[in-house]
């Protein structure tokens, strides 16, 4: 195939039927979000380096595509919208009255090599609540992001909660060094218990510190899984942790969220800046997170508490095809075809439908009945109204 043809690695286009999913869904989000009193914010698709890798440094910057400007200043694509929205909040909203609502709705970019249907370009819609460091502004998201799932169509999804404050007090509890923390870390990002525990094992610890740390990943489940990591830790961090998702799953019962919640103190996200109860939300047949977010009270440290979280709308999508739930979502509702004497009472006829809301395609050549037939079954619409 011609080079001309061919999308960018990682890039993707979408047909119409896609697109129309994937339009349908945001404007559903936009909806949801503005219900909850979150209002959106647009921010450059590109930033200053130095803004984007704040942060998380040189471990961002390898997967950012970079350019530069006139005045040869280093500028990437944003990679997420937590940080562009922080900056956003700091220069042009800091006098703004607390909480402050936003919310998004945009393409990101992230160089992501040898992941199979991992995309360079992808597109998320999220919110940030800033101000308030509460539980209640926590349980908030929580609800928000199932609800967003349900929304877009889902029903058939969990969400894994978690604190890394959890994990932060049992490795200070057992004096690890700086550097292996930063790998214990770097094994429960990824997920990788043997390696973990081989790592764990090589540190040379009492039996009792290296049992709760190897511990850590696999403290998944309800409710009473808060119950028994308490009944190891003895740190004011790790309980202080578990107090804080005991309070978020109490409101969200209120909410009618909390029983798509599965407690997993083993996730700590991917990214350096969170500080207290972080998420990811699953649905079957999908092998990454639909969503995911947390609270981040560092990075705007300088200005105020905030959480928050991304949804990947392709992802979503995806787990809507698996469940059957994707459908024909553009109503296609007339086409209008006539003969060549017509043509004025035609256009008049589709102005007229469309003024009412409807879907209306009006054939642009005259046409006999037969061949209108055929365009309205091809095109899928509705009902045909042919103009003799």
């Amino acid at each position: 195939m011609s080079k001309i043809l061919e999308t960018p690695y990682g890039t993707r286009d979408f047909l119409p039927r896609e697109a129309a999913a994937k339009r349908a869904i945001e404007n559903k989000l936009a909806q949801l979000f503005s219900a909850f009193g979150y209002e959106e914010v647009v921010t450059p698709t590109m930033e200053f380096l130095e803004t984007l890798t704040n942060a998380g440094g040189l471990e961002i910057e390898s997967n950012l595509f970079k350019m530069f400007d006139q005045n040869n200043r280093t500028l990437a694509l944003h990679h997420e919208m937590t940080t562009p929205i922080a900056r956003l909040v700091m220069s042009r909203l800091k006098n703004s009255p607390l909480p402050l609502k936003l919310s998004y709705n945009t393409s990101v970019f992230r160089f992501r090599k040898n992941q199979p249907d991992r995309q360079c370009e992808f597109y998320q819609a999220g919110v940030e609540l800033l101000g308030v460091s509460n539980a209640f502004a926590d349980a908030e998201i929580i609800a928000l992001a199932a609800q967003s799932l349900k929304v877009a169509g889902l029903k058939d999804f969990t969400i894994c909660l978690g604190q890394v404050e959890f994990a932060n007090g049992l490795m200070e509890e057992n004096n690890l060094s700086a550097a292996a923390i930063s790998e214990i870390k770097n094994f429960l990002e990824r997920h990788n218990i043997v390696e973990l525990e081989k790592f764990v094992d090589a540190l040379e610890l009492d039996k009792n510190a290296a049992n709760s740390l190897k511990k850590i990943p696999k403290l998944n489940g309800g409710i009473e899984i808060l119950e028994t990591a308490r009944a190891f830790v003895k740190n004011k961090k790790s309980l202080d942790a578990l107090k804080n998702l005991e309070e978020i799953y109490k409101l969200a019962e209120i909410y009618g969220v909390a029983d798509k919640i599965i407690f997993d103190l083993g996730i700590i996200r991917d990214f350096e800046y969170y500080t207290g109860m972080v998420f990811e939300a699953y649905a079957p047949g999908v092998g990454y997170s639909l969503a995911g977010g947390g609270r981040y009270d560092n990075m705007l440290k300088d200005f105020c508490p905030a959480t928050g979280f991304a949804l990947g709308i392709e992802r979503i999508l995806q787990a809507c095809e698996r469940q059957g739930i994707l459908g024909n979502v553009q109503n296609k509702n007339i086409y209008i075809g006539y003969n060549e004497k017509n043509i004025g009472a035609a256009i008049k006829k589709a102005s007229e439908l469309r003024a009412e809301g409807k879907v209306v395609e009006l054939s642009l050549t005259p046409q006999n009945f037969d061949a209108a037939k055929i365009s309205q079954t091809e095109k899928n619409y509705d009902e045909l109204i042919y103009l003799k």
